[in-house]
C-alpha cells in the first residue's frame, strides 16, 4: 500500500467513525408508560407502537413500554408528562380530565351505547378540540383508544335495580364523573390506585369496582368479585399521549413516524377491545361469575343530574356539544 492509498484509507475509516458517532448521538430512546395489565389490548397497542415507530425511523427511535404502572399510577403519570419526566403514556380520561377538564364531557353517564358511537365524535372537530387543549397544557394527543363501555362488580348481591345500590361502597379512579355517578346511584365511591384494587377487594376494603370487561379480566377481578352487573353505565377513552416537551425535540422526520405508528397502534389497539367483550363475557360467566342486567331507563333517569351539573358548570358549552353531537346519532 502507498502512502496516498493509506491515507485515503485513514480519511475513509474516520469518516465512517464520524458517521457511526453522529447516527449514535442522533438515536432517540424514549419511555411510554401505562397502568394496564400485560396482555390489555392498551398493552399490546403500547408495543406494536414501539415496533412500528422504530421501523418507520430506521431504528432511531425505540421505546421502552412499561406497563402495570410501573412508573406511578395514571394521574402521576400526567404530570410527568406535562414536565417533561416521561415522554409517552396510554393514560386514562378522568386523570388526563384533572388537567384538561373537557375530557370529562366524554364520561357524561349513558351517553354512548358503543365505543365506535364516541369515537365518531373523537375522530372529527370535538376531538380537534380536544387535541388543542391539551396542547395549550403541555401534552400531545396521538390517538384516543378504547377503554371500554364500563361495567360494575361486587362481592355482596346482584344489582338488577336502582335501589340495590344502595350504600355499596364502590371504588372509582380518580375521576369526578363516576364520582357523581355513584353519588346519584345511592353508592359510596372510594378512590384506589387500581394496581391496589385486587387487594382492596380482597380485603373487603371496598365491595365493588367499575371497569370495562377487558380490565376485570386481564386484572382477575373475576376471581374477588362474585357479581358482575352489564350496566353500560359509561364509555372511557385512553388517550394516547406524548409529552409536548418530547414532541418539540423531534424533527419533522420523527414526528411523521410517530404519528403513523401511533395510528397503527390506534386502530388495532380499538380492533382489540371491539373483539374482547363477547368473549370476555363468556369467560367470566365459564368462572363462576354471576351476570345481571339492569333496567337502563331507570339507572339513566336516576343519573341525568350528573349530566345537569356538569352542562352548567365551567365545561358546559364543551359538554353540550358533545352531548348534542351524540344524541344525534
Amino acid at each position: 500500500m502507498n502512502r496516498h492509498t493509506f491515507v485515503r484509507t485513514l480519511l475513509a475509516a474516520a469518516a465512517g467513525i464520524a458517521c457511526a458517532a453522529g447516527a449514535q448521538a442522533q438515536a432517540i430512546k424514549l419511555t411510554l408508560g401505562h397502568g394496564a395489565a400485560v396482555g390489555n389490548p392498551r398493552h399490546e397497542a403500547s408495543v406494536r407502537f414501539a415496533e412500528v415507530v422504530k421501523a418507520k425511523s430506521g431504528g432511531r427511535i425505540e421505546v421502552q413500554v412499561a406497563p402495570s404502572a410501573q412508573l406511578g399510577d395514571d394521574a402521576a403519570m400526567v404530570t410527568a408528562l406535562r414536565t417533561g419526566a416521561l415522554d409517552m403514556s396510554a393514560n386514562s380520561q378522568g386523570a388526563l380530565a384533572n388537567a384538561v377538564p373537557e375530557y370529562a364531557a366524554f364520561g357524561m353517564p349513558f351517553a354512548f351505547s358503543s365505543p365506535a358511537a364516541a369515537f365518531k365524535l373523537l375522530d372529527g372537530p370535538l376531538g380537534k378540540e380536544l387535541a388543542d387543549k391539551s396542547a395549550e397544557k403541555g401534552l400531545i394527543l396521538l390517538g384516543t383508544w378504547d377503554n371500554g363501555i364500563r361495567q360494575m362488580t361486587n362481592s355482596k348481591r346482584p344489582i338488577t335495580k336502582v335501589e340495590d345500590m344502595k350504600g355499596l361502597k364502590m371504588r372509582v379512579p380518580p375521576d369526578a364523573t363516576l364520582v357523581d355517578i355513584m353519588t346519584a346511584l345511592g353508592a359510596e365511591s372510594q378512590q384506589i390506585k387500581f394496581a391496589e384494587l385486587y387487594v382492596a377487594l380482597q380485603q373487603g376494603v371496598v365491595d365493588g369496582q367499575e371497569n370495562p370487561l377487558v380490565n376485570i379480566h386481564a386484572s382477575k377481578l373475576y376471581e374477588v368479585q362474585k357479581y358482575l352487573t352489564m350496566t353500560n353505565h359509561q364509555f372511557q377513552m385512553t388517550p394516547f399521549l406524548m409529552s409536548k416537551r418530547t414532541w418539540d425535540r423531534l424533527g419533522e422526520a420523527d414526528r411523521k413516524a410517530v404519528q403513523e405508528a401511533a395510528a397503527e397502534a390506534t386502530a388495532l389497539q380499538r380492533r382489540l377491545s371491539a373483539e374482547a367483550d363477547e368473549k370476555l363475557l363468556a369467560d367470566l360467566k365459564s368462572r363462576g361469575v354471576q351476570v345481571s342486567t339492569v333496567d337502563k331507563a331507570a339507572f339513566a333517569k336516576a343519573t341525568a343530574e350528573v349530566a345537569a351539573k356538569w352542562e352548567a358548570g365551567p365545561i358546559g358549552p364543551y359538554v353540550k356539544k358533545v352531548l348534542a353531537a351524540a344524541r344525534a346519532q
